[in-house]
Formats: structure tokens, sequence, C-alpha cells
């Protein structure tokens, strides 16, 4: 069996994520902030802007991590953790708990999952439309 080595997210493409994600905010008129996750959960890059409410960097490190752990935007996962969804009962005893608001994207290169994106901040379909755009503009 053969495997094609994927290239990792480096700083340089967090950097390009955080700015298009904050781009994107400011130019709806939000203030948010921005987390990274490499391919391992690690934090790669952050940015909160001194404007953006305290929790907005917690929020969007979960967001990131629970789009990296189920390699699904949290957009879609909404549903599936109220009453009688899929994920209703998911244990969370996990390092960081998992979070159901929309604002997280896995970021994939050739297929596989390199990392993921966190924005906290605005209302949650905006969030994800920031983070959508970031992962849009890094291909």
């Amino acid at each position: 069996m053969s495997t094609t080595a994927v290239a990792p997210l480096t700083i340089q493409d967090a950097e390009l994520l955080i700015a298009e994600a904050r781009r994107a905010a400011e130019a709806a008129g939000v203030t948010v902030s921005v987390t990274v996750l490499d391919a391992g959960g690690h934090l790669l890059a952050f940015r909160r802007d001194d404007r953006a409410v305290l929790i907005s960097g917690e929020t969007s490190t979960r967001k990131a991590y629970t789009a990296l752990q189920l390699n699904t935007p949290t957009a879609d996962l909404v549903d599936a953790v109220q009453p009688g969804g899929l994920f209703h009962t998911l244990p969370t005893a996990l390092d960081r708990p998992l979070l159901f608001i929309a604002g997280g994207v896995p970021v994939q290169r050739d297929g596989r999952l390199v990392g993921a994106i966190g924005v906290g901040g605005g209302a949650p379909d905006q969030d994800h439309g920031f983070a959508s755009a970031a992962v849009a503009a890094l291909v």
C-alpha cells in the first residue's frame, strides 16, 4: 500500500486563515477571535481582537477542536446533539469539551484532515461564514 504525503498546515497557512476570517468579519462589522489547530489538535495560531468578548477566545478554540475531532463543520452537528440526535449522549470526557455551535470548520488538503479553524464572537451563522470563507481562501 502506498501513501501519499500531504503537506501539513503551516504557520503561514494559519496566518492566512486568521487574516481571511478577520477580513470577512470586519466587512460584516463583527469583532471575532480566531483559533487554528493543526491535525494533532495543537494550537497553531490564535488571534483575539481587544474589542472581542473575552469568552470568544475559548469559544473559537472549542469550535475548532470540535470540528477537528469530528472532521465536520460544527454547523452540521447542531441537530445531532438535540434529544434523539446521534450525539445526544456523546461523553464529554475528552481533553476539551466539544462545542456544537456553528463556527468550527475542518481544514483538508487532498481529502485529508490537516487542521481546523474556529471563529467566535459573532452570531453562530456569521461565525460559520467567516470560518468557511477563510478555508475557501486557503485553497
